[in-house]
């Protein structure tokens, strides 16, 4: 019995998916360090914002101190803002995983039954050709048991002797 092309196209069919949820995941968690670095971006801004300020209050500019607020007040809305978007973005990168394992745990399914199928048609293929060499070996052990047996003397069954 041979394996049903039924199973290798639905073999290629679950490999391709698999690769299409692995793309979508790695999409995902490059949105994710995407987000992150702007995340880190911002904070990095507000220390800036921060050290202007620091720096202001020793020189007495109040530009300098008004700019530095500003780019702390700034930063830390865009932070806010960024604070949600990465908890959405983990949690979607978490489904896009879970659907690529799901994807490759019934891709792994798939090949254990056609590698199972496999197996079992290698052994029935052995057990048929061992069947057939016995066959062969018993035939040909009948035909010469069954065959007339010849004598050893052709002359001896005659009549006449080579003397």
């Amino acid at each position: 019995m041979a394996i049903p092309r039924n199973m290798r196209r639905l073999l290629h069919v679950l490999e391709i998916e698999e690769e299409q949820r692995r793309a979508e995941m790695e999409s995902a968690l490059g949105d994710l360090r995407r987000l992150e670095r702007a995340l880190e971006a911002t904070e990095e801004r507000e220390r800036e914002g921060r050290r202007l300020v620091l720096a202001s209050a020793a020189t007495g500019e109040v530009v300098d101190r008004l700019a530095g607020l500003e780019e702390s007040r700034v930063a830390r809305r865009v932070g806010a803002a960024l604070k949600p978007r990465i908890a959405e973005t983990q949690a979607a990168a978490s489904a896009r995983r879970r659907d690529f394992l799901t994807k490759r745990i019934e891709r792994r399914q798939a090949e254990t039954v056609i590698r199972k199928a496999e197996a079992a048609e290698a052994t029935a293929a052995g057990r048929r050709g061992q069947r057939d060499q016995d066959e062969w070996f018993l035939s040909k052990t009948r035909r010469e048991t069954s065959a007339p047996s010849t004598p050893k003397d052709a002359a001896g069954s005659t009549g006449k002797s080579k003397a």
